[in-house]
């Protein structure tokens, strides 16, 4: 994205039109990507194709076509003054088309990287050449050669396609040759890479955002944890990260985001390994160009939000380094807590006994139907201390039949 003359709030552009954000994909980021947009003073565009899509039912716009539909990417380009995308999974050809017309953060370049885990290990692994931290010892498994190559000390191993994998999706544990056969089998003899299976401590994650300026700024480092492959708990505190790993992982991010190029809110998960220290050591896992699951408590728990924070850098407006404010923890509200007890059919929680504890924050994402599996919204807690944010998020949990962390 070259630098232009930002695009303001409120200002009427030279086309007459007033200035104008856009999404590709209309799910939950892109709704409160739309929302953050909208209090700042911007008006919205969302592409995407499902006609109840959350970001498309609160936004001005609704272009209800599929990512790659010509008509619709020229729609898009018409009505926005710049565009970014809530997933990384949406075509990268896609916002090349755009960018011909429109600045577009991030750039399709660097989702591509994100879409593709050997073109992001092989920037990982630049990345560590250059002083920062590394992948996880790897694999890559496109052609019988390279299996039967891939060393046996990387089993046990998790096998990863390489691509469209998210959530624990297109993923295989296997201990044995024989095993790894079968899984790429399974997998269709995708691409993947096979990643050795390391002691795990902990799960983090840091979000920056950058501007096309190269300017950087970052939210405190937030401790994960994830249940069948999906993020369940985030817990962001002084203190909650050892502050050694702590500073290592925000300069790792930093260096990825600038390798890059990057423009936008980027999120990058590491793991803490057990390698027989006192705090372990972190390897990078894998990153995601845009606002993160994990990155929802700044909305309530931050004086900026990662929301903003996109819009702020994709327009060209100054990055503020964020505050957190209070110690706060997220859960994760999936579609099985309407089905808790065996239900057979969805109940709606009992979100008044939730709302009842103070310092709870709910926010649902408008799907019209739970599924077990499907995030439906989230719960930020923020109290005055950390005590009482973890006794509150666990009274929360326990009304929702959300399993403890603690």
């Amino acid at each position: 994205m070259s630098r232009v003359a930002p695009v303001l709030p409120g200002q009427t552009m030279p086309d007459g039109q007033p200035a104008t954000v856009g999404v590709m994909g209309g799910g939950q980021l892109g709704r409160m990507f739309v929302q953050a947009a909208q209090e700042m003073g911007y008006f919205t565009a969302v592409l995407d194709a499902d006609p109840y899509s959350p970001a498309g039912l609160v936004s001005h716009h609704h272009i209800r076509t599929a990512y790659e539909d010509p008509a619709g990417l020229a729609e898009l380009a018409q009505r926005c003054h710049a565009i970014t995308t809530e997933f990384e999974n949406v075509p990268a050809p896609a916002l090349r088309t755009l960018a011909e017309q429109r600045p577009v953060a991030p750039n399709a370049s660097a989702v591509a990287v994100a879409q593709d885990r050997i073109a992001e290990k092989a920037h990982f692994v630049a990345c560590a050449q250059a002083g920062g931290i590394g992948p996880a010892p790897y694999a890559v498994i496109t052609t019988d050669a390279e299996l039967a190559i891939a060393p046996d000390a990387l089993l046990p191993g998790i096998l990863k396609s390489a691509r469209l994998g998210y959530d624990g999706k297109g993923q295989a544990r296997v201990k044995t040759r024989a095993e790894l056969a079968a899984a790429w089998d399974q997998m269709g003899r995708v691409p993947c890479v096979l990643e050795q299976m390391l002691p795990l401590r902990a799960e983090l994650s840091v979000l920056v955002a950058r501007g096309a300026d190269g300017q950087v700024v970052n939210f405190p480092v937030q401790r994960n944890l994830h249940r069948d492959g999906i993020l369940a708990v985030t817990e962001v505190f002084d203190g909650n990260v050892p502050a050694a790993l702590a500073q290592q992982a925000i300069q790792t991010t930093q260096a990825i985001a600038h390798q890059l190029g990057y423009v936008g809110v980027l999120c990058v998960e590491y793991f803490v390994i057990d390698d027989g220290s006192a705090d372990g050591a972190l390897v990078v896992n894998e990153m995601a160009p845009r606002p993160h699951n994990s990155g929802h408590y700044t909305l309530n728990a931050c004086d900026v939000s990662q929301f903003e924070l996109q819009v702020r850098a994709m327009t060209g407006l100054p990055l503020v380094q964020p505050r957190l404010h209070s110690p706060t923890v997220m859960l994760n509200i999936l579609g099985d807590i309407w089905f808790r007890g065996g239900n057979a059919e969805a109940k709606s929680p009992d979100w008044a006994a939730v709302l009842a504890l103070p310092g709870v924050h709910l926010h649902l994402y408008g799907k019209l139907e739970a599924r077990v599996g499907r995030k439906m919204g989230h719960l930020n807690v923020t109290r005055a201390t950390l005590e009482q944010v973890q006794a509150t998020a666990l009274q929360a949990a326990q009304i929702l039949g959300i399993a403890p962390w603690l």
